[in-house]
């Protein structure tokens, strides 16, 4: 009965060891680090949007200060009557009207530029609020993860220590065979026979099989034919 109470204990470690490995929040954690990626690369691109726009309103604004401020010095000559050439009057006048038109398209282009920046700077900082929704989020589930990995491993020390107690009144050699058949048979090395059935794959047991079984000394180490457990007599074997 030791191989059985040891094919639980392990069984309850392999459950262990799969549920450390798919903790919801580890799957969560997955799910944010792969959110966050993709919020830390739009953050990068936008970031540098901003700043081209940023420049690129800079320099607007000082096209249009420079061009207002040509167009302010020509206004200045001809309100003080400083030109008193009549063609060259006309030819200032002229240049003051293409100025203000030169203004208004610039002013435009400028408009749009601030208007681009202010979208783009909108959408940086939905990003950098999304990022700092997601860091909170990661926070919050490395928590959990760690909480429930914590007591997962409790688990697994104790059974480890439950494990060596049983393993301890196992004979080596059948120990070995055990451990060998658990490997290759999907983490099941024994099952007990009960009502003439394996335990490990749930198969009938032949008559003949059961006969020879039953004659078998209590001592020796029984296999099924067709799943080539060990299997481990009970009271309700049938035999």
């Amino acid at each position: 009965m030791k191989l059985l109470d040891l094919q639980r204990v392990d069984a309850s470690l392999d459950q262990i060891a799969h549920r450390l490995t798919t903790l919801p929040a580890r799957t969560a954690l997955d799910q944010l680090e792969a959110r966050r990626a993709d919020a830390a690369d739009q953050q990068g691109r936008l970031q540098t949007e901003v700043e081209d726009l940023g420049r690129a309103q800079r320099k607007a604004d000082a096209d249009v200060e420079q061009v207002r401020a040509r167009r302010s010095r020509n206004r200045e000559r001809i309100d003080g009557g400083l030109v008193s050439d009549p063609k060259q009057l006309q030819a200032m006048q002229h240049e003051v009207q293409t100025l203000d038109h030169r203004i208004s398209d610039l002013e435009d282009e400028d408009l749009e530029v601030m208007e681009r920046l202010e979208e783009a700077q909108a959408r940086l900082d939905a990003v950098r609020r999304e990022l700092a929704d997601i860091e909170s989020a990661v926070s919050e589930q490395t928590q959990v993860r760690d909480a429930a990995a914590a007591e997962l491993g409790e688990r697994r020390r104790e059974g480890l220590a439950e494990r060596d107690l049983l393993a301890a009144d196992v004979p080596p050699d059948l120990l070995a065979l055990y451990d060998k058949l658990r490997a290759q048979l999907a983490g099941i090395g024994v099952g007990a026979l009960q009502h003439r059935r394996c335990g490990g794959c749930q198969l009938d047991v032949g008559a003949a099989d059961l006969a020879r079984m039953a004659a078998a000394p209590s001592d020796e180490v029984l296999r099924c034919e067709e799943c080539d457990r060990i299997l481990v007599r009970t009271a309700e074997s049938g035999i």
